[in-house]
């Protein structure tokens, strides 16, 4: 992953920085800050490539950039960009006569061939957007149908925009832990499940071929228990539920990936309380608060859980890893 950030650059210059950076990094943009912002301006993108998928994570101060006729004239990738807002109210964009305000969550498709504008609004200092670039053609879906997409906003905390919103969270909390592998798995996820997305949202699923909507529902789950996995009470009942398909189905799904529901819950929230458990900055919160920071509610069901996953239970786990610290710390000051 690559990170651009004008931290190094004088106060002066970041903003003329970032204008460069935006042409580069996405389609060329016309980039515009009010003067009296200019010298706090600040941002940062970091950059994954997922095939043939454009990532971007970027944290920024007010400002707005706007594709024009004579930029498209210059050069059209004929690409789309889909954004998800991440943190901080308070962005806008507009195409196709269509003006909107997104909140945290919302979900916002613009088309590099026709004009737009996009923007980060003063009410709020900082905020953050994943973006996601890519070929027209690369969606199985009509380009009259998109055309009346561009500029709407896709609610992120309910429907299909919600499923889909804590995916792409997903994806933007977790962009430098990819590795090759992933990012070519990722790829096909991504576009499954935008393509499922969009679809259900023109209501046009009969587009969409079966497994492109399976591999999407599948990864819309995945990142749903992800996102609950704190919550004692996600169950596969629950689960089938919130996506709208029979228990059934929804095992028939894991089973096709070799897992049952309640093993992937399990092994996930397995994973949270080992990471919590060796982070030297968690010494002091109790291990039963840990347990149940990931669902674990039965002390002694938690503990029987993580010694049979490791081999030792939370506690040894606990002091080793703080042993192993302790060493790395006397190793580096020695």
């Amino acid at each position: 992953m690559d990170v651009i950030s004008t931290e190094e650059i004088p106060a002066q210059e970041r903003f003329a920085f970032w204008h460069e950076v935006t042409s580069k990094v996405w389609v060329p943009l016309d980039a515009h800050c009010e003067p009296h912002l200019e010298t706090g301006f600040r941002a940062q993108v970091s950059i994954s490539e997922l095939g043939p998928v454009q990532a971007t994570l970027v944290t920024t101060t007010p400002h707005s950039v706007r594709r024009t006729p004579k930029l498209i004239r210059q050069t059209d990738p004929e690409a789309l960009l889909l954004t998800c807002a991440v943190r901080g109210r308070g962005m806008m964009g507009e195409q196709d006569g269509r003006h909107t305000v997104y909140q945290v969550g919302d979900l916002g498709l613009y088309d590099s061939s026709r004009p737009f504008l996009a923007g980060h609004m003063p009410v709020v200092p900082v905020s953050q957007h994943l973006g996601l670039q890519f070929p027209h053609a690369l969606l199985p879906l009509p380009p009259r149908d998109l055309r009346r997409l561009t500029a709407v906003r896709i609610p992120g905390d309910r429907g299909i925009g919600a499923l889909t919103s804590q995916f792409l969270q997903q994806l933007a909390r977790h962009m430098d832990e990819f590795s090759p592998s992933d990012t070519a798995r990722l790829s096909t996820l991504v576009l499954d499940v935008l393509t499922a997305a969009l679809a259900g949202v023109l209501d046009v699923q009969s587009a969409v071929p079966t497994h492109t909507r399976r591999r999407a529902l599948m990864a819309q789950i995945h990142a749903f228990i992800q996102h609950n996995l704190g919550d004692s009470q996600l169950t596969p009942d629950a689960i089938a539920a919130t996506h709208h398909i029979s228990l059934r189905y929804l095992h028939k799904l894991f089973h096709a990936e070799g897992h049952t529901v309640a093993g992937w819950i399990r092994e996930r929230r397995l994973e949270r309380c080992r990471r919590d458990l060796a982070d030297p900055r968690l010494a002091a919160y109790p291990i039963n608060a840990i347990a149940a920071r990931w669902g674990y509610t039965n002390p002694s069901h938690f503990s029987q859980a993580f010694r049979a996953a490791y081999g030792l239970s939370p506690r040894q786990f606990r002091q080793q890893q703080a042993t192993m610290h302790a060493s790395q710390e006397e190793s580096t000051f020695a």
